[in-house]
């Protein structure tokens, strides 16, 4: 069983991918630099190729883990937005949409129990997504973050 999350421990790192690709998509980038230098004019052309994929790579890698971050943000949007339908008293109902991408992500932590309240204080206060997580007192842990 994980940690139990909080405000302090909620976010998370990828081992695999900030601990081991990022250094290595960098180190190969600083050795495709320091090698152009110390080996310059004998095949500069493949020198500076290397350069430019060691670039595109470590950009790749990037977009890559960006585009799983957008896609879970829809899906984590498309799921408070329903809790919150099931959830809210219906005077509340027809301002979920005016419920900003990050706040609905911060929401996400709150229990049920205290969804409704924080989410009218929300609405009413339009409360930064950094309040909205100091606000929650029962913690509701996301374990499958990307």
């Amino acid at each position: 069983m994980p940690t139990p999350q909080n405000l302090k421990n909620h976010t998370r790192f990828d081992p695999p991918f900030h601990f081991f690709i990022l250094p290595m998509l960098l180190l190969n980038l600083i050795f495709s630099i320091y090698v152009t230098i110390h080996h310059w004019p004998e095949h500069w052309a493949l020198h500076l190729w290397w350069i430019a994929m060691s670039v595109v790579l470590f950009v790749m890698a990037g977009r890559a883990r960006d585009r799983a971050l957008c896609v879970q943000d829809r899906v984590i949007r498309l799921e408070e937005r329903l809790r919150l339908h099931a959830l809210l008293p219906a005077e509340d109902r027809p301002h979920i949409e005016e419920l900003s991408i990050n706040q609905l992500v911060a929401l996400r932590f709150a229990s049920d129990e205290e969804l409704p309240a924080l989410a009218h204080k929300t609405l009413t206060q339009n409360l930064e997504p950094k309040a909205i997580k100091q606000s929650i007192v029962n913690w509701r842990g996301d374990y499958h973050r990307v």
